[in-house]
């Protein structure tokens, strides 16, 4: 935890009188990226946990799930517990309201405390991109939200900088952009499937991390662990999560799978000891035939490993 006891007399002094600390959490050590869980910043309790949560990314939300009447309450309660964190397991975001309505300034705010990332809410085109990747400091990446129609036509085009490295699908945002019923968020649905596939193969093309949606049903992880068996049979490796229930899940399914790992380590030997010899296409004994797109695919399995 980050305080050792925090009861809501103690934190409303602290936050009235500004009273932040000066401690500095180091920036994130590990790229997992398997289980993003939001957390509201208005649930004390639940900021109070987040240096010892198990999901690999925490996303501190100031957006949609905060009145507009609590948004500064929201901001200064992230400020205050950031700056009293001294080290987190988690990968920890800030997402930010559009800049145009209030995103900005809560950037330039923030840019002092310690955390890893910020996402920006309603992102529409590059000059946006600009804008955001402007007023953040340089240590922080910059993740966004797809949410809108112009992003999600556009996101193959999106990456100005290397600085912004994730897109986060929103996809009840979405479907209202495109003017399409949120009814249709089914695993039997086409229009879901391809709104799916082309955000993932548009945030590669880029080189962009894609995260996938939020399931918002919390008790039914029956559903949620069925959509994160969907989102890794198209090609996720990453999920958005409500809580707790729901990062056990999608850790388990995005997990490293250990037979592919073993057998990447032997095609990458046996290429390469095959290629010192001039020959880039053979039969292996354990995996049948091996060439250099074989080889390259293996290379990628065990990127994503590290």
């Amino acid at each position: 935890m980050i305080f050792d006891a925090l009861t809501p007399h103690d934190y409303l002094n602290n936050s009235m009188n500004l009273s932040y600390g000066n401690k500095r959490k180091a920036l994130c050590s590990h790229r997992r990226k398997r289980s993003n869980m939001m957390l509201n910043p208005l649930q004390l309790k639940h900021l109070n946990r987040m240096d010892e949560s198990d999901a690999d990314m925490i996303t501190l939300n100031l957006e949609d799930a905060i009145a507009p009447s609590h948004k500064k309450e929201a901001l200064h309660n992230i400020a205050l517990f950031l700056s009293h964190m001294e080290h987190a397991n988690s990968f920890i975001v800030v997402r930010v309201n559009p800049l145009d309505d209030g995103g900005a300034e809560e950037i330039e705010f923030l840019n002092d405390f310690a955390f890893d990332a910020v996402r920006v809410a309603k992102v529409k085109n590059q000059i946006e991109i600009a804008q955001a990747l402007t007023l953040l400091s340089k240590d922080k990446e910059l993740h966004i939200s797809l949410e809108t129609k112009e992003a999600f036509e556009n996101l193959s085009s999106l990456r100005i900088d290397e600085r912004l490295t994730t897109a986060n699908l929103g996809i009840l945002d979405l479907l209202t952009s495109l003017d399409l019923p949120q009814s249709i968020v089914t695993q039997d649905n086409p229009t879901i499937d391809y709104i799916l596939s082309k955000f993932l193969v548009d945030a590669k093309t880029a080189g962009i991390h894609p995260i996938g949606f939020m399931f918002q049903e919390y008790h039914d992880t029956k559903t949620f662990k069925m959509w994160c068996e969907r989102e890794k049979m198209i090609g996720f490796t990453s999920k958005a999560c409500m809580g707790p229930k729901q990062v056990a899940i999608a850790n388990e399914v995005f997990a490293l799978d250990e037979d592919a790992y073993v057998r990447a380590k032997h095609i990458k030997k046996t290429f390469e000891t095959h290629a010192k010899q001039g020959i880039n296409g053979f039969m292996d004994e354990k995996y049948g035939f091996i060439d250099e797109p074989i080889y390259r695919d293996a290379l990628l399995v065990l990127k994503g490993s590290e």
